[in-house]
């Protein structure tokens, strides 16, 4: 039976993120802190493969949008108040939000393909090029804040 003081210790290691294991060779630092040779190759196929699942995903985001416009029909789609049912109202501003919110993700995904196609053809001049390519989108697609309010940074 443990003691309670190697219970603690294997506790605090946990919640630390600590495995409790270390190798002879290594010190504390990992890799990727220390800064690497720059022997790293980028692969096209890594780039291209992930450019058209991105163009998969923005095609099935398309598909759940006409999905969505067609099943709309018959609910007073022509009109703001939904053909003045309240439920019908709420209904068709909830579609309009959903609309707009695919639209958005659609695009989005649009430009992260084309900047991971890029990428792979070799298009952007260093690393810091590529590394601007994809910091742009976060000026041109904002991400919605979450349902709830406000986490504070919980």
């Amino acid at each position: 039976m443990s003691t309670f003081e190697a219970e603690w210790a294997q506790m605090k290691r946990e919640a630390s993120g600590d495995t409790g294991m270390s190798l002879a060779s290594a010190d504390d630092k990992p890799g990727w802190a220390q800064g690497g040779s720059g022997g790293v190759k980028s692969s096209k196929t890594a780039w291209t493969t992930a450019g058209r699942s991105v163009g998969k995903l923005r095609g099935d985001i398309k598909t759940a949008l006409t999905k969505l416009e067609e099943e709309q029909t018959g609910l007073g789609a022509g009109s703001d108040s939904g053909g003045g049912i309240r439920s019908a109202a709420a209904q068709r501003e909830l579609y309009s939000s959903w609309k707009r919110y695919l639209k958005g993700v659609s695009g989005k995904c649009g430009a992260i393909q084309d900047r991971l196609e890029r990428a792979g053809d070799h298009q952007y001049k260093n690393d810091e090029a590529t590394k601007c390519a994809f910091d742009g989108l976060d000026v041109l697609y904002k991400d919605t804040k979450p349902v709830g309010g406000d986490s504070r940074g919980r």
